[in-house]
């Protein structure tokens, strides 16, 4: 009787591990991404350049990936009217975006060489995570 009663007492110690293990990990997820904010940056590209628009930002991502305090960036195009151009960016550093990230040479070089493919200047918007679902 005593030698099914503990592998049945390991097993509910082992299961009890890994739930609290689980627990932790969702938990430190949840504090990691309440620490972080969103960016939203729609741009408008001149008539006839989206394409060249998407690649001088595919370019200009690459770089960006490689900061200090990037978490991601995801692209959308609007499929009715391709010339609007959304990236959301995720990052955990609030300070360090609107800080030196604007002051990077791979941002400030886009900036000026997107005048050839871009109809103005892009809208940005900030936004801190309230809740995930």
């Amino acid at each position: 009787m005593k030698t099914t009663k503990l592998p049945l007492t390991i097993l509910s110690i082992l299961m009890i591990f890994l739930f609290s293990c689980q627990n932790k990990q969702q938990d430190s997820m949840n504090k990691e991404n309440n620490q972080n904010f969103i960016v939203l940056v729609k741009y408008k590209t001149q008539p006839s350049k989206s394409e060249e628009a998407i690649e001088g930002l595919k370019k200009l991502i690459v770089e960006v990936k490689k900061e200090p305090h990037f978490v991601k960036i995801i692209m959308h195009v609007d499929p009715n009217d391709n010339s609007n151009i959304l990236l959301y960016e995720e990052w955990n550093d609030e300070n360090y975006y609107n800080g030196d990230h604007m002051g990077t040479s791979h941002l400030q070089n886009f900036m000026q060489n997107s005048r050839a493919f871009l109809a103005g200047p892009p809208e940005i918007s900030q936004w801190k995570i309230e809740q995930e679902f």
